[in-house]
């Protein structure tokens, strides 16, 4: 008889309850879903339930989770040039979300990852607007490698946030109206929006009052281990460049990283809360959903500059002297020839922290695009 480890055992009891909870939600949706019949289906105790997932709620987005990292990727099926092309095949593989024929309510909402009635709080309701503006970032990132090369990039923040507002909404309403709109419709339609000169550009008011970074010496110590949710591999942190971690309340501030950073170096945005059963998976749900439709679009060089980083264990945090986390936290460190050389904490971090000039101890106050 082959006996199972502890560790065996907590996996397996976790996979049991993951698959009863899928069956439950697909019959009975998140709003009716029972723990109880949770438990009964995996033929485990409530308790067993709960010592894995602390809330319905968690447990609906682990199992969407599941979904999305299960479900294939691959590599790019085409190679498109341009925008217009580009904006087409990302929103055909977005829209394969959508309920099929056939689908029951529940089933289809499940399948279309729907979070309708699952954020109920003002707390969730303002990460999921903070994790959109990360997802439009990276969005951007990847249709501003599309474009030829200028002396003044081109930024394509508004256009991906206009897209997905686009998408999501086709979501919402394939989830309250099933079978209205034509999915090629709205691909054709997200291809014609890379047209509009939507004058885009990034001059936060804000930057001229950042407070400069602190400039050190510091012995730099980094975690190991850790991902980059972009491209699948593991992320080392002893190389060059800006590390800026924020909390799930500060997502936004990921493109004041990427545009603030100097040319050739590498931003690493680290992602940090202090509740990982509900706000850690709703960002992990997103991210992971979002960035396996852009892989099956996008070859990976093109957020070759930019990692992110989940951080549940916070040690990327803790590796930089952060030990009181939140989800508003924001802090940045650049790190140069193996020691952090520039700290900054508070609103605009990643800004001082980059910009920061360690040969003559100040910090340019000019904006950057």
């Amino acid at each position: 008889m082959v006996r199972l480890t502890r560790v065996q055992q907590q996996e397996r009891t976790r996979r049991s309850v993951l698959a009863a909870a899928r069956e439950e939600f697909t019959e009975h949706g998140y709003a009716l879903a029972k723990v109880d019949r949770i438990a009964e289906r995996a033929e485990l105790t409530r308790g067993a339930v709960y010592s894995n997932f602390p809330s319905k709620r968690a447990l609906y987005l682990a199992v969407l989770i599941d979904m999305v990292e299960n479900a294939a990727t691959g590599e790019p099926a085409t190679s498109p040039t341009s925008p217009a092309e580009v904006l087409g095949v990302f929103a055909r593989t977005w829209l394969e979300r959508l309920p099929l024929v056939g689908d029951t309510a529940s089933g289809g909402r499940l399948h279309l990852r729907s979070l309708v009635g699952v954020l109920d709080d003002e707390h969730g309701r303002t990460v999921l607007a903070q994790v959109v503006r990360l997802e439009a970032l990276l969005l951007a990132i990847a249709l501003e490698s599309c474009e030829p090369a200028q002396a003044t990039p081109v930024r394509r923040v508004r256009l991906a946030e206009l897209v997905l507002t686009l998408l999501d909404g086709s979501g919402h309403l394939a989830e309250s109206a099933p079978g209205f709109g034509d999915p090629f419709d709205l691909a054709r339609a997200c291809a014609h929006l890379s047209g509009i000169d939507l004058a885009d550009t990034w001059t936060p008011s804000y930057l001229p009052f950042v407070a400069p970074a602190r400039l050190c010496g510091d012995a730099w110590d980094p975690p190991t281990g850790l991902a980059n949710q972009i491209s699948g591999g593991r992320v080392d942190f002893g190389a060059d460049g800006l590390i800026a971690v924020l909390g799930a309340g500060r997502l936004a501030a990921a493109e004041e990283a990427v545009r603030s950073a100097r040319p050739g170096e590498q931003v690493t945005v680290v992602v940090v809360t202090n509740d990982s059963a509900e706000t850690g998976r709703l960002v992990r749900l997103r991210i992971t959903d979002l960035i396996g439709c852009l892989r099956r679009v996008f070859a990976p060089e093109a957020w070759q500059r930019v990692r992110l980083v989940l951080d549940d264990e916070a040690l990327t945090a803790s590796a930089i002297g952060l030990t009181d986390l939140d989800d508003e936290t924001e802090s940045a460190v650049r790190v140069r020839g193996g020691a952090i050389v520039a700290r900054a904490h508070g609103r605009g971090a990643a800004y001082a922290a980059s910009t920061a000039d360690a040969s003559n101890g100040t910090q340019p106050r000019s904006a950057r695009t």
